[in-house]
């Protein structure tokens, strides 16, 4: 059976940290804010798996009031999520992702953000789209004061089941 899973995550620039988008630390003053590494685009496709299996979201799995997750990189919890999909019997088809923001430019950055976004869910990096629009000057993110993401996830999974989260043992 094949699923449809989208994600959404939005954080806002704060100085003194780093700017990691797709597990890329992006040479930028300031980063984003949040309790992990605030990595947008693995947040949204992170979500975007979740979305398929109808398995929560990533605030489900790795709260942000739980400290482990404190300054979490966010390529691992993928990872992590990506596995259990795997152990669910299923299979990652593709990804398309889209970042929002007037900054940075990513498109010098996008080959390698495939890249470990693919090897975090173990599928080739030719299976992963990630591209980036701006805002036009519009809104909070058209302001430059964070970026957003979104994430579309193609998955592969058996037959559903209504008995545990929508995904056959």
């Amino acid at each position: 059976m094949l699923r449809i899973g989208q994600g959404y995550d939005i954080h806002r620039f704060a100085p003194g940290r780093a700017l990691v988008l797709g597990g890329v630390t992006i040479p930028q003053p300031t980063g984003l804010l949040g309790h992990s590494d605030a990595d947008v685009l693995c947040h949204a496709v992170t979500d975007a798996l979740l979305g398929a299996l109808a398995d929560g979201d990533i605030g489900a799995h790795f709260p942000d009031h739980d400290p482990r997750w404190k300054d979490a990189d966010s390529i691992e919890l993928l990872r992590q999520v990506a596995a259990r999909l795997r152990a669910r019997g299923g299979v990652v088809q593709n990804v398309d992702a889209t970042l929002l923001a007037e900054a940075p430019r990513i498109a010098k950055y996008a080959a390698e953000m495939r890249a470990k976004l693919g090897a975090a869910m173990g599928i080739s990096a030719a299976r992963v789209s990630v591209k980036a629009t701006t805002l036009e000057g519009l809104g909070a993110l058209g302001r430059a004061e964070g970026i957003a993401a979104l994430a579309v996830a193609l998955v592969e999974v058996p037959d559903a089941d209504e008995d545990n989260g929508g995904v056959s043992s």
